[in-house]
């Protein structure tokens, strides 16, 4: 079945990088925005031209909700003009923290996004999703083919390559996971803080019981979003004897002024994946991307 990979301008080099990696031609979709705030989208087809069978789509869902909108739109027109199969790439998937109803009438995010995504498309490719109380991503999103990469393997053969004996450490509990894959691979001492957090910018961290005098610690975690929690370890991290404090990250949020906080807070370097684009990309995530997706590009419409 022909392939072709969509996405938009503002995603054009990590697109084009996959597209390059799989073989698959590659096209943007042309957005315009109204006075109003709706949009109106045009898939790239000349007059009398069909869509191939099967569409990639290329969206990471960072500052979502216009995307999703988009993706509404462009899934829905690209069935009526014939695609059979759309597979979702989402390098960042948002609302997938909420996961419970933690009062009554609140929203599961999770929930509702999942089975939208489920609805309009036949796979979805992810990088390191956000999960609490879930394990598995398709208990979110029902659907046949769900494939959850990680960028921590990448981000620390980075560390390998910038920092010597470096020592990691997860910035909370929930960084668990990304550190010890990440400390494996190359045998990196590691530890992970515990937070305690009193609002969406508040946070109070204590760190592992380990010696960090005269050590460059890289705090690795899969998203930097407030960057509170990020710079409250930096500080206590250098207060207590680290020569360095280094950022690696999968998904480079840093929403408002978060980088900043970071850098005030004794950060040096901050590397990122270009699964969200930003300035810190460090690690391009194409190749493995291309990877996960070559098995889908085959199968058979669902």
């Amino acid at each position: 079945m022909d392939t072709l990979l969509l996405y938009f301008e503002d995603e054009r080099v990590p697109a084009l990088g996959l597209a390059r990696a799989l073989g698959v031609a590659a096209a943007c979709i042309e957005c315009h925005r109204f006075p109003d705030e709706e949009l109106r989208l045009r898939l790239p087809l000349a007059a009398g031209q069909a869509l191939p069978g099967q569409l990639l789509i290329y969206r990471s869902l960072d500052r979502p909700n216009d995307k999703l909108v988009e993706l509404l739109l462009v899934a829905d027109e690209a069935r009526a003009l014939g695609a059979q199969r759309l597979l979702l790439v989402a390098p960042y998937l948002a609302y997938m923290r909420q996961d419970i109803a933690f009062a009554p009438g609140e929203v599961v995010s999770q929930r509702a996004i999942g089975r939208f995504l489920a609805q309009h498309f036949d796979a979805l490719v992810t990088v390191d999703p956000h999960l609490h109380r879930i394990k598995r991503l398709e208990q979110a999103i029902p659907l046949p083919a769900v494939i959850v990469l990680s960028a921590a393997p990448l981000l620390a053969q980075l560390v390998a390559e910038k920092r010597q004996r470096p020592l990691l450490i997860g910035p909370d509990a929930e960084s668990t996971q990304w550190i010890a894959s990440a400390a494996a691979l190359f045998g990196f001492e590691h530890g992970v803080c515990s937070k305690l957090r009193h609002g969406d910018r508040d946070v109070e961290i204590i760190l592992p019981a380990l010696d960090v005098r005269g050590r460059q610690v890289v705090l690795l975690d899969d998203v930097a979003s407030s960057g509170r929690t990020l710079a409250r370890a930096a500080e206590q991290l250098l207060a207590a004897g680290a020569t360095s404090v280094d950022v690696a990250v999968t998904h480079a949020l840093f929403a408002g002024d978060a980088l900043a906080v970071i850098e005030a807070a004794g950060v040096g370097e901050v590397w990122s994946s270009d699964c969200i684009a930003h300035p810190s990309n460090a690690v391009a995530m194409a190749p493995l991307l291309a990877k996960a997706l070559q098995p889908l590009l085959g199968a058979p419409p669902g």
